[in-house]
């Protein structure tokens, strides 16, 4: 049988490179590689687009520019005329995926699981087109499986497989229960595959065991066995931890665009190629020049990074937005002045009032603790002048300004 690369025109080949160079941009591994450059020659060949899954147990709908890694990676596959399968596991969703976790995951109720998804389409639609995605919620074939089907089920796998996950390793060693629901999760993943026979699944690293589920059970069920695309999770502003809502190192897909903007330019230096590949839509070739001129000093490293701020808020507020955006950073953070939308909050209180306890008052900080670390770093001004003294008892008047960090303002109207 001839190969389906060779039964491909010259223009037909050069297609297949071309989506293979998009493809492979920014992906942590591709299991196989081989697999996929196939199945995107006999999409062709065929003239049928691929089935792309992503699977989704929305349990935190807060959408931040971590999770679009992936959706950015699902948006170039649209792009190019394929399917994305969006799976809402709103049954699994209630059993709780137990990867990177030391313990069970809270189990969800229908109405949390119902609310969340509603949350993810209305962010998802800033990165993908939300009319041309195939939607299923996995409860439709998994809530229908009896006993007996679970036991079949379960029986194309063994423990010794299922131990092999780091996490479930690292608690049976630490003396932490594993529940035997737990066990059902990775397994009816794998059976999403098997419905809705899809030919590519995507996720984070750390969705490596879960994912090469579905080529398992694919296999065991007589079908074509996807690919699995493994993308590198995005460390957070801290540039160490993943980022993380629950970390405060994050820049949510919904933050106001000064914020984002200003969030964006404290991304380290070391990470700023890193965001550009894995969260712009910038293709390969910018991407590529930006990478050159910034080596040769042809492009500042500043330069770089407002571009990078520019272009992460033209792509969720819009050029004119990312414009206004920049230019109140340059005047508030570059020129030293004060931004012109200082949120204004009566203040009913007393007449004087410590520092730090002003600081927590107008929830500029959550404790004392972090205020008093905030001014020993210098952090905090008052009217513009510098905080040295966390023990500064500070006399309200109208029209007080207090700042904290780069970003935080307020200003007081004595009511």
């Amino acid at each position: 049988m001839i190969p389906v690369l060779e039964q491909l025109t010259e223009q037909q080949q050069n297609e297949v490179k071309r989506q293979m160079a998009i493809y492979k941009q920014g992906v942590q591994d591709i299991i196989p590689t081989e697999e996929l450059e196939t199945k995107v020659a006999k999409s062709i060949l065929e003239n049928r687009p691929l089935k792309i899954k992503l699977g989704l147990d929305p349990s935190a709908p807060d959408v931040h520019l971590g999770h679009t890694v992936v959706l950015n990676k699902l948006r170039q596959f649209q792009q190019n005329g394929h399917v994305i399968q969006l799976i809402i596991g709103d049954f699994t969703g209630k059993i709780g995926d137990p990867t990177g976790k030391s313990v069970a995951r809270k189990q969800l109720t229908t109405e949390e699981v119902e609310h969340n998804a509603k949350t993810y389409f209305e962010q998802f639609g800033k990165i993908i087109d939300m009319e041309k995605v195939e939607l299923h919620y996995n409860s439709k074939w998994l809530s229908k499986l009896n006993f007996e089907d679970v036991i079949n089920l379960a029986g194309k796998i063994t423990v010794a497989r299922l131990l092999e996950r780091d996490d479930f390793d690292e608690r049976i060693s630490t003396g932490k229960p594993i529940s035997l629901h737990e066990f059902f999760y990775p397994l009816m993943q794998g059976y999403d595959s098997v419905r809705l026979d899809c030919d590519i699944e995507l996720g984070g690293t750390d969705q490596h065991f879960n994912i090469l589920m579905g080529r398992h059970y694919q296999e065991k069920f007589g079908k074509e066995k996807q690919v699995a695309m493994l993308m590198p999770l995005l460390e957070g502003l801290d540039g160490v931890e993943k980022m993380s809502k629950s970390k405060r190192n994050y820049i949510g897909i919904d933050e106001a665009p000064n914020e984002m903007y200003g969030k964006s330019m404290s991304i380290p230096d070391t990470l700023m190629m890193k965001y550009f590949e894995l969260v712009t839509d910038l293709d390969k070739e910018e991407i590529d020049t930006i990478k050159s001129d910034v080596a040769t000093g042809k492009l500042h490293p500043r330069d770089a990074k407002m571009l990078l701020a520019r272009t992460i808020v033209r792509m969720y507020h819009g050029e004119n937005a990312a414009c206004a955006a920049e230019q109140n950073f340059i005047t508030v953070f570059q020129q030293g002045t004060l931004p012109d939308d200082i949120p204004v909050v009566i203040w009913t209180g007393a007449d004087k009032i410590s520092v730090i306890d002003l600081i927590v008052e107008l929830k500029l900080l959550s404790s004392k603790s972090e205020a008093r670390r905030m001014i020993t770093n210098h952090g905090v001004k008052i009217n513009r002048v510098k905080v040295e003294d966390s023990n500064l008892i500070v006399a309200i008047s109208n029209g007080l300004i207090v700042q904290v960090g780069k970003r935080k303002f307020v200003q007081i109207s004595r009511g």
